[in-house]
């Protein structure tokens, strides 16, 4: 029996492209991206001496940059997760870094592999693609992880800044300095916003919509009413803080409780795919007495189909909305 190592070779020159996407972000921005430190980016950017607005107009771009660039063909597959992970590379950055991490992968192919070259060629870009659109998938879900966590201890500094007496302005500002990352720098355009004459809610809303979250669009609403048909902003505020944690508990709750099923899913759509990388590697030439047959072809069709739907299936049943 030869044993093939060229599927593996494959496996690794994809962990890697994958890994030089992080080593590549974290070389050109550094720090000032990371979402673990206690000082929000934009009081550190404020605190080197930048001016407010110019801090303020830095950060806007950031964040609606990757929404303006949805019509370009490929980076439309990566824009709203971009947005949502608040990617510091700009579109055209990212593009080019997808075609950098392309041409790794085709130097790879070609040095460790016997591939044809219109093999490589069709690989390498989907390498390219594949590596920066699970990179930045990665950073939007813990981006948005993070900022579900924080949003209700921010309700609750602003419902405690009202009962002293703080306007809600004051009350938005307090959150922007005592917040971290991520929700601390978003809390902080809000209110620099707010302070140059733009209304509250909606910079709430936009925020919201932005980042597609429904505990948002509950803050933007209720302040909204508020500021229209008045009320205690305190006790509405408190009520909303305690909604928030009850729908994170439960989704944390729905979360534990489908973890099985969801492994479940991944084994089941991952074990046929490891298995013929592993009959490949062991066998290379298992299936060729089958693949002049008429039928061939037809049948891997058909079971590329049950392994799609299989993964959709197992999506949908554990895919609960809370």
């Amino acid at each position: 029996m030869v044993l093939s190592a060229e599927p593996i070779i494959y496996g690794l020159i994809f962990v890697a492209v994958l890994v030089l996407v992080e080593g590549l972000y974290l070389t050109v921005f550094g720090k000032s991206i990371s979402l673990n430190s206690k000082v929000n980016r934009r009081l550190d950017m404020l605190e080197k001496g930048d001016s407010r607005d110019k801090v303020l107009e830095q950060l806007r771009k950031e964040m609606s940059q990757h929404m303006k660039s949805q019509q370009v063909p490929i980076y439309a597959l990566l824009a709203a997760k971009a947005q949502k992970a608040n990617i510091a590379f700009t579109p055209g950055q990212l593009i080019v870094v997808m075609a950098v991490l392309g041409g790794v992968a085709f130097m790879g192919l070609t040095v460790g592999t016997e591939a044809s070259l219109l093999v490589r060629a069709i690989v390498s870009p989907v390498m390219g693609i594949g590596s920066a659109y699970i990179w930045v998938n990665h950073k939007a879900n813990k981006r948005m992880s993070l900022i579900e966590e924080q949003l209700p201890d921010a309700v609750e500094l602003m419902v405690r800044s009202l009962r002293v007496g703080h306007p809600f302005s004051s009350a938005i500002n307090i959150v922007a300095k005592e917040v971290a990352d991520p929700l601390g720098t978003e809390m902080g355009v809000i209110a620099d916003e707010s302070a140059y004459g733009r209304d509250v809610g909606e910079s709430l809303k936009a925020m919201a919509e932005r980042m597609d979250m429904q505990d948002l669009r509950f803050l933007a609403v209720a302040v909204t009413i508020q500021q229209t048909s008045g009320g205690n902003l305190a006790e509405i505020l408190d009520g909303l803080a305690k909604v928030i944690r009850a729908r994170f508990r439960l989704f944390r709750r729905v979360k534990a409780i489908t973890a099985e099923a969801k492994w479940s899913g991944m084994f089941l759509s991952g074990f046929p795919l490891i298995c013929l990388v592993m009959i490949n590697s062991a066998q290379p030439d298992y299936y060729n007495e089958v693949m002049e047959t008429p039928y061939f072809i037809p049948a891997c069709l058909v079971v590329a189909g049950f392994l799609v739907a299989n993964i959709i299936v197992m999506r949908r049943l554990v895919d609960i909305k809370v």
